[in-house]
């Protein structure tokens, strides 16, 4: 059986990872979304809407411990039907920005306002692994250009 030893020179070659936290604004200052239509007006506000038609895209928005918008961060973008989604994305952005919780977002550029059985697996998938962090998802919402939003969390399935 061979011996393995790690060499002092093996040893420096190994990356040492630091996380740190430096927000550069104060959180009181952010606004804090109190209901799904202010969900909606945000999103579309940080959503280009010259694609929103085109293409479905998958975003999240970071909450704080008091529950204001800490940031939005784009996870995916994908095709004109579908798009696939990392959650060690969602969870590890969640992660540096120290959030609370999250708001899912994503585009239905068909104007389709009902969620498919695959939005609903993905929001339990991500719910599921969110609680295990600690983090909360707070809603799911669907945004399309002219039929406005739909709100897991106003229609009781999150």
């Amino acid at each position: 059986m061979e011996n393995y030893h790690v060499h002092q020179k093996q040893l420096s070659t190994i990356c040492e990872i630091e996380i740190t936290y430096h927000p550069d604004f104060i959180i009181s200052d952010c606004p804090k979304a109190d209901s799904s239509e202010d969900l909606y007006a945000i999103l579309r506000e940080h959503w280009n809407l010259n694609q929103i038609a085109l293409r479905e895209e998958f975003k999240i928005i970071l909450l704080s411990t008091n529950l204001r918008i800490l940031g939005i961060s784009s996870i995916a973008s994908g095709g004109m039907s579908t798009v696939s989604i990392d959650s060690k994305l969602i969870f590890s952005t969640a992660l540096l920005a120290n959030a609370r919780g999250i708001i899912l977002a994503h585009n239905h550029p068909s104007g389709n306002l009902i969620p498919s059985q695959s939005d609903i697996n993905i929001t339990k998938k991500i719910k599921d692994g969110a609680k295990l962090l600690d983090i909360e998802v707070f809603d799911h919402i669907i945004l399309t250009k002219d039929n406005g939003y739909y709100s897991f969390a106003d229609d009781g399935i999150l």
